[in-house]
């Protein structure tokens, strides 16, 4: 039967490695994106809020089903070795720079976010990923510029928000996420979730 025809199911996945950040700092950054918008908010594919997230690691746009088996296996023994942590979520800019930017970001700080993404990094590269070639930098993307007409008043918007502080976030957990495109924007699914359980 069709239904049960598996060769129609995908062979590869789009995945990442990511963290979520607490109700109440999502709230106040989500209230943030509200500001922006009413201050202009043109040029900019803003975040839903459901999808705002820290990458610790994009695995790729086409990852074989078979390759995350065993990077399932590592990310456990990665969580059983990290502790969780607390994460400050503070300041607003654009990468590369605020007066020429492609994405739009809140600033994170944390001593062990940055052993996570290394952890993870290492594990990923031990399962045949492609090295990040980038230092890490720990942010949450909250819009994507898509015209740089009409973006002043944004701009303007975005430096007078550049020290805004949205509060702590205890990071307990992190997840495996394939994304899919969808006509309303990117769809998340988590496929693994995992506690870090190491001692503090």
């Amino acid at each position: 039967m069709a239904g049960n025809d598996r060769s129609r199911e995908p062979q590869t996945v789009r995945a990442f490695i990511a963290l979520r950040v607490d109700d109440a700092v999502e709230n106040a950054v989500a209230a943030l994106v509200d500001e922006l918008k009413a201050a202009g908010g043109e040029g900019v594919r803003w975040v839903r809020r459901g999808n705002l997230h820290l990458t610790l690691k994009f695995l790729g746009p086409a990852v074989p089903l078979g390759k995350i088996e065993p990077l399932k296996t590592m990310l456990q023994r990665v969580a059983a070795e990290s502790a969780p942590f607390e994460l400050r979520v503070r300041g607003v800019g654009g990468f590369p720079t605020l007066e020429h930017p492609r994405v739009i970001w809140v600033g994170l700080e944390g001593e062990g976010l940055g052993q996570l993404a290394r952890r993870v990094e290492e594990a990923a590269v031990r399962c045949g990923f492609e090295p990040e070639r980038r230092a890490f930098t720990g942010h949450l993307t909250i819009g994507r510029v898509t015209s740089h007409r009409g973006f002043e008043k944004t701009r303007r918007a975005l430096s007078a928000l550049s020290e805004r502080d949205f509060g702590r976030s205890r990071i307990g957990a992190m997840t495996l996420y394939r994304s899919t495109f969808a006509p309303q924007g990117s769809v998340y699914e988590p496929l693994a979730r995992y506690e870090l359980r190491g001692a503090g």
